[in-house]
Order: C-alpha cells, then structure tokens, then sequence
C-alpha cells in the first residue's frame, strides 16, 4: 500500500510562500534549506497525512530564479487539497487575510463542500468539508 509522503509546489519567492502558508494559513514550518549542488532552495510544511513542499529553482549565485506565475483555470489542477471542518469560518480567514478566492465555495447537497484559493504564485489550493463520512464501497461497482 501506498503511503503519501509529500506534495510540492513551485515558488518564485521563498520568503513570500513560507509567510503566506505560516502565518496566513497557519501550517508549520518543519525546516526549510538551501540546496547549492541542485540549484534549488526548499521548504517543508506539515500537513496531516503528508508534508507540503515548496520549492524554488536558483540561479549560480544562490538568487530565486523569476517565473511568470499561471493564471488559475479551471478545472484548477494540478492543486492541493486541504480538509477543513468549517467552511464558513475558512472564508471568514480568507477575507480577514486577504486570500485570493479562485472560485467557490461551491456544494453538493448533503456531500461535500469546497472553495479554491491561491497561493502568492497562484498555485491552488482546494479547501474541501466533507459534510458526513461516506459509506465504505467497493472500488468496482459491479
């Protein structure tokens, strides 16, 4: 069985996507280095389940290298998502800290709730409230 040990993310400013994911999202900073021999500078966030890497490319001076971050589409993939038990008080967060809403949030009956918000380099993340815990199936339906 399969264990997922992390997701990363591209950053142009090391500093900006630790702050924003810290102190506007509230994730834990588990360390964050700068790696010379690759050309690469990242961070490792602690999620419940799996970590959340950031990662910037640098140059030969150790500088971030600029990139021209995507604008959100749908069906807003590649994104990671993040289980919250209130939706309501995420989206108060959200406007308290001024996180760019990509879309939503949006609901299925009874099911589930989401909402995607961006990240400094408009990377998405999908906040999900699941509204009961589904029954257990079968992956093949008959």
């Amino acid at each position: 069985m399969a264990k997922l040990d992390h997701v990363a993310l591209r950053v142009s400013d090391m500093d900006a996507a630790v702050a924003f994911y810290t102190e506007k999202l509230g994730l834990n900073l588990l360390f964050r280095k700068k790696d010379a021999s690759h050309h690469e500078e990242f961070a490792f966030l602690e999620l419940e389940g799996g970590n959340l890497e950031l990662l910037a490319s640098l140059d030969e001076n150790g500088n971030s290298i600029p990139f021209e971050a995507p604008q959100p589409e749908k069906p807003y993939c590649p994104h990671v998502a993040i289980e919250t038990q209130d939706m309501a008080e995420l989206m108060n967060l959200a406007a308290r800290k001024k996180i760019p809403v990509a879309a939503g949030p949006f609901e299925i009956g009874g099911e589930v709730r989401w909402v995607y918000l961006t990240d400094p380099d408009n990377n998405i993340i999908e906040f999900v409230q699941w509204l009961h815990t589904p029954a257990a199936s079968s992956p093949i339906d008959g």
